[in-house]
Order: structure tokens, then C-alpha cells, then sequence
């Protein structure tokens, strides 16, 4: 199943693409702390930040075309808070008033690219960039612990934690380590071995990575790594 992704013409989204397949198999879809407004041939819907990772299994031939929301820019474009919708995919139009989900379902599925994107630059004209949520999303990219995340943006750790519920969907420390798994299974897919991984991306030793990856992943490095390499 062929993936393509470009940046889109607003920071923070990306217009993706896959392409159908006749038989395609299971994908185990990882967290990454982002939020999709996604167009399937038949129904417009959003995925909302998941807490672990989950297995999706496509209908045969079923392309996809969607807007992936980063550094907590999907709550204010999409006019939708992140934890309502955390580890769910309801239809767009169970989200906004009937007729406006409806009207552009149906623009989206004559050019689901060109809509989509052209919806996208109306939407962010009206919304700026969400400076806390970059913020936030930069700092536990690069590891820092929660603390002095909450420090360094003069919040309390207690009020860090709720003012990211809308953003990402669950607290800072949640994202940290869903942040760090992504940065471990990028750095294991160039065949850097798995005691290096734990150790360049923030991890006690290789035994912590492992137990991270099953609470994560729901499976061992050793069948992640498998599954990603096709």
C-alpha cells in the first residue's frame, strides 16, 4: 500500500495519500501525539490522538486521502478538542453542525486533495498558530522533562497537564513518551542496534525501551521493527 505525504501549505499539516491495495493486511498504527482529518471514498471523519498504538485493517481496495495535524494545531482547525475525540474516529458531521459537515464531504469527495487543502488555508486565515501546543510539542520532542517543560512556560505541572488535554489529548507526560517511542523506532530503522537506540533517545537502558514499546506498541521491538520493514 503506496504512502506519500507532502507539507502542506500551512505549518504544522501535512497532506497524505494511500493508495488502495486488493488484499491489503493489518497495519499497526503508532502514536505520534497528532490528529487527521481523513476521506476514505465514502466518509469524512477525524482521528483523534491515540494513547497506544492500534490495528487497522482497510477494506479492499480503499484509498485514503487526509490532513495530519502536528505541534497541537488540529483542535483550533478543526474546531474539535483533542481529548473528546482521544483514541476514537467519529464521522466529521457527529462533530460540526450537520449541514457544514455534509457540504464539504461533498466537495472533498469530487477533489479530495485540492478541497482539502484549499478548506485548510480558509481555516488557518481564520486561527493562528497555537504557540503553546508548538511550545510544548518542541520541548518534549527534545526530551525535557515535564517539569521543567512547566517551568520554562510558567505553569504549574498540575495546570501544564490540563491546558494539554485539548491540545494533544492527554498531559505532557503522556506525549513525551510517545514522542521519545517515535524517535526510538526511527533511529532502529537505519539498523542502529537496540542498546544504542535506548541509549541515544532517552531511555534507562535497552530492558526500558522494550517495556516501552509493549505498553506502546503492543508488541516486542523485534516484531515492530518486521512489521515497519514490510
Amino acid at each position: 500500500m503506496a504512502y506519500r505525504e507532502r507539507a502542506s501549505a500551512v505549518p504544522d499539516v501535512v497532506l497524505w495519500q494511500r493508495d488502495a491495495r486488493p488484499q491489503p493486511a493489518a497495519a499497526r498504527v503508532l502514536p505520534d501525539g497528532c490528529m487527521d482529518l481523513i476521506w476514505d471514498g465514502a466518509r469524512l471523519f477525524v482521528a483523534g490522538p491515540d494513547t497506544r498504538a492500534r490495528l487497522h485493517a482497510p477494506g479492499p481496495d480503499v484509498s485514503y486521502v487526509g490532513l495530519r495535524f502536528s505541534r497541537g494545531a488540529g483542535p483550533g482547525l478543526l474546531g474539535v478538542a483533542a481529548h473528546e475525540v482521544r483514541d476514537q474516529t467519529p464521522d466529521l458531521s457527529d462533530l460540526w453542525p450537520s449541514a457544514a459537515a455534509r457540504a464539504l464531504s461533498e466537495q472533498v469527495a469530487v477533489a479530495p486533495q485540492q478541497v482539502l487543502e484549499r478548506w485548510l488555508v480558509g481555516r488557518a486565515a481564520d486561527h493562528g498558530p497555537p504557540l503553546l501546543g508548538a511550545a510544548v510539542f518542541d520541548l518534549a520532542a527534545q526530551g525535557t522533562q515535564v517539569g521543567v517543560i512547566a517551568h520554562r512556560l510558567g505553569y504549574s505541572v498540575r495546570q501544564l497537564h490540563r491546558r494539554c488535554l485539548p491540545l494533544f489529548g492527554y498531559g505532557p507526560q503522556h506525549l513525551a513518551r510517545v514522542l521519545r517511542l517515535g524517535r526510538a523506532v526511527a533511529a532502529a530503522c537505519t539498523g542502529m542496534s537496540l542498546a544504542r537506540v535506548s541509549a541515544r533517545t532517552g531511555f534507562a537502558d535497552q530492558a526500558h525501551l522494550s517495556r516501552e514499546v509493549r505498553d506502546l506498541a503492543g508488541t516486542t521491538p523485534g516484531n515492530l521493527l518486521r512489521e515497519l520493514s514490510g
